[in-house]
């Protein structure tokens, strides 16, 4: 038996080579395409993930800071009212007891122990909520205070 040559069935099979030759290629390329894209989404959720630890350290020592300017400030506060009150015995220590200078020194030394006892008592906190309550019950004189502070500021810092 001989076998004959067919041109045809030559053509088919080059035909069929090229296809899966092709097939196999494009296979390969949506394989490399999928690693890429895999990679490319764990960069991102690497890097999403480092943002966020940053975010949060840098969240975390913000408040950190805070805490210990507040802290700073209350204390300094508590010192200013310990310093009034000191200054108050002085006055009743050096001011003349009798008389019209005796009973003014004597007022003032009163209103500094006060002021002094309250900024020791209340601190910063105590301040900002009587405050707010004070704006809170008188709405009208609060924002006309404001209105004026506001004016004064202005003329200071505006050059003429």
């Amino acid at each position: 038996m001989a076998t004959t040559f067919n041109p045809m069935r030559q053509d088919e099979n080059q035909k069929s080579k090229a296809q899966e030759t092709a097939t196999g290629i494009g296979d390969k390329a949506k394989e490399s395409a999928q690693n890429a894209a895999d990679r490319a989404k764990e960069a991102t959720h690497s890097m999403a993930d480092r943002t966020k630890e940053a975010a949060q350290t840098m969240t975390d020592k913000a408040r950190d800071a805070a805490c210990n300017i507040g802290d700073k400030a209350e204390s300094a506060t508590h010192s200013v009212g310990k310093g009034m009150e000191s200054l108050a015995g002085t006055l009743r220590e050096k001011l003349p007891q009798q008389g019209m200078l005796g009973s003014a020194g004597s007022s003032v030394a009163r209103g500094l122990e006060s002021g002094g006892r309250y900024l020791e008592e209340e601190g910063l906190r105590g301040i900002g909520q009587d405050l707010t309550s004070l704006i809170r019950n008188n709405p009208i004189p609060a924002l006309l205070a404001g209105i004026a502070l506001g004016f004064l500021f202005a003329r200071v810092t505006t050059r003429s």
